[in-house]
């Protein structure tokens, strides 16, 4: 494994956990060459996941880039990068159970609205801002409104 830090792939590894699920190991490694500790993950690499797009495009499934979503609407907010990696997880499961191999990009941003509706109000506000593309005012406090009854 390439350090991140001086480019060498001289390393060891330190500690390794499998997770919760089952479904990924988690491993800290040391670069014999500069002495930094980080942490890599393996998963298995599944049959290609398609996420159908609003314009009848597909496009491979990004888990970053549904991360990066959630990263953005929690700025600022009390929750810890175990509970958003817990939540993609939870997500990519849910989503991509036995035979589906292609869910509409929908799906996927009612499921993350879902659950940060749970988890913090402030950052479900924020996604569903950005993802629902509120055309006015009266639309977000409509929003708003349902949120509050």
């Amino acid at each position: 494994m390439r350090c991140p830090f001086c480019n060498q792939q001289d390393g060891r590894v330190v500690d390794s956990r499998t997770s919760k699920e089952g479904d990924s190991i988690r491993r800290r490694r040391e670069c014999l060459n500069c002495g930094k500790r980080f942490t890599t993950y393996e998963r298995i690499e599944e049959v290609a996941q398609m996420v159908l797009k609003k314009d009848g495009r597909r496009e491979p499934f990004d888990r970053w880039k549904m991360k990066s979503g959630i990263l953005k609407a929690i700025q600022k907010r009390p929750i810890s990068m175990d509970q958003v990696d817990a939540m993609v997880d939870e997500i990519e499961r849910a989503l991509f159970t036995g035979s589906e191999h292609e869910v509409p990009s929908q799906a996927i941003g009612e499921a993350i609205m879902e659950r940060l509706k749970k988890l913090d109000e402030v950052a479900y506000v924020r996604f569903a801002s950005v993802y629902r593309q509120f055309k006015d005012l009266n639309e977000f406090m409509d929003e708003l409104k349902m949120m509050l009854t």
